[in-house]
């Protein structure tokens, strides 16, 4: 078998990420129902505060954090009071401190692809927030890069084939989302392996679509093995 290059994502792919801040936002919508706004609507503008932070302040937790506190002080208006303020902080500094949960199979899967092929890992976000999950989960020592970028598009995926010489028909991303991990990637002429993650964030759903490269699609990291 040739050696191929794994640009593997970090977040839903190799531990749990979503499911946390969906626990948050559970809390926290569960803490602003004494307003009289049902819980959908609280999502709704909770969804679209989201979005509006990310174009100005980037993915992570912190931005979250804002998040949250623009949408309480938003749907509370003059009502609003310093100690739910100081209640979303611990919520957000909970969020922050929760270990990385690895998925299963991942780490003798990783040890497995490593001896075979070159692995870079690939996540977006704030530098010093993803740097930190990638050293508390011990997983570092199977990759031989780690690359945080800011967003994933097609600029970044070609500028990593350029920065590490991508052969690209031996070139793959694999990950778990279609708008971040296999759309732009296969855009940009690699290949691509989607591993659905039934707690996807819902900004990263999109539709697949066809590029250049191949499309695996498979259920678990373990099934890297019998492909790779």
């Amino acid at each position: 078998m040739p050696r191929h290059t794994l640009l593997i994502d970090a977040d839903d792919t190799l531990w749990e990420n979503n499911i946390f801040f969906e626990k948050t936002i559970d809390d926290f919508i569960s803490s602003l129902e004494h307003l009289g706004y049902t819980r959908e609507y609280i999502r709704y503008i909770l969804n679209e505060t989201e979005r509006r932070n990310i174009r100005q302040h980037g993915y992570g937790v912190r931005c979250f954090g804002r998040s949250l506190e623009d949408t309480y002080l938003k749907l509370a208006g003059n009502a609003a009071r310093r100690e739910v303020v100081k209640e979303i902080e611990q919520m957000v500094h909970l969020l922050e401190r929760t270990p990385p949960q690895i998925l299963d199979g991942v780490p003798e899967t990783l040890a497995y692809l490593a001896k075979h092929h070159r692995l870079i890992l690939v996540t977006k976000g704030e530098a010093a927030e993803q740097a930190a999950k990638v050293e508390r989960s011990g997983l570092q020592s199977y990759f031989d890069a780690i690359e945080i970028v800011a967003e994933k598009g097609r600029d970044a995926y070609e500028r990593l084939i350029g920065s590490f010489k991508i052969v690209k028909s031996y070139g793959w991303m694999v990950g778990n989302s279609p708008k971040s991990d296999i759309n732009p990637a296969l855009q940009s002429g690699l290949n691509a392996v989607f591993i659905p993650h039934p707690n996807t964030w819902h900004m990263e759903h999109a539709e697949i679509e066809s590029g250049a490269g191949r499309l695996l699609i498979i259920n678990t990291f373990r099934e890297l093995r019998a492909h790779f």
